[in-house]
């Protein structure tokens, strides 16, 4: 049985999908934290990034746009995190929030292969069609659960330098630092490792995936040149 042709869209095409919600997702949180931290200090920087994903609620309500869910559990989560960070007057409870969290996710992506159910798979499928007949493709099932078993362990080795940092840089307890050059420290060190660690997850996904394709469509080719 051929399968159909499969090609990824334009990695031009997929960057521009990207890059808007990594800006404001990822890049433009961090920025606006790290900005009111050298100006407002911590308590400010707490205020201004939470300021920051409710004005992106109120933003898409304005324009009458729908407001993604994550968007919201991203306000409730930033919410509590600032809350709780303030109650106990601890910096390194509000950065330990997050990557609990991330651990969380990863067991769940662990759990997803044991049950063969990918969540990669269901997380591409939002940006790239496949037809059922390739996803039914046994060398496909194989891939989706290796790539989802390798953002697992991405995940987890996120959370553990992250944590490590956190617990090493003694944030606001270093001799000759304030709480401030010790937060932007962890920050910049912590975004370095973790985008380097990413960027390449990220390259190795591509690849393999692309890899895949190829082969699908070589062996497609090659069954419909066979007479019949």
């Amino acid at each position: 049985m051929s399968h159909p042709h499969v090609t990824l869209p334009r990695l031009t095409s997929l960057v521009r999908q990207a890059v808007p919600k990594l800006l404001e997702g990822v890049v433009a949180p961090l920025a606006v934290f790290y900005a009111a931290l050298a100006v407002l200090g911590f308590n400010g920087a707490l205020a201004a990034a939470t300021a920051w994903v409710y004005g992106g609620v109120v933003w898409r309500l304005i324009r009458r746009q729908r407001v993604p869910a994550t968007m919201i559990v991203a306000a409730i989560a930033i919410t509590a995190r600032a809350l709780l960070a303030l109650w106990t007057g601890s910096p390194v409870v509000y950065f330990l929030q997050p990557e609990a969290g991330t651990i969380c996710i990863s067991l769940v992506f662990l759990a997803s292969v044991r049950l063969r159910r990918p969540l990669v798979q269901k997380l591409t499928l939002d940006y790239i069609h496949l037809p059922s007949a390739v996803l039914k493709h046994e060398r496909v099932r194989r891939f989706f659960a290796r790539i989802t078993l390798l953002w697992a362990f991405v995940l987890l080795a996120n959370s553990t330098v992250s944590i490590w940092l956190l617990l090493h840089q003694s944030i606001g307890q270093s001799i000759g630092r304030s709480l401030e050059q010790s937060v932007g420290d962890y920050l910049l060190v912590r975004t370095a490792i973790v985008a380097l660690i990413s960027g390449t997850a990220i390259g190795i996904s591509v690849w393999a995936f692309r890899r895949l394709l190829r082969r699908l469509n070589h062996e497609s080719h090659a069954k419909a040149a066979i007479p019949a």
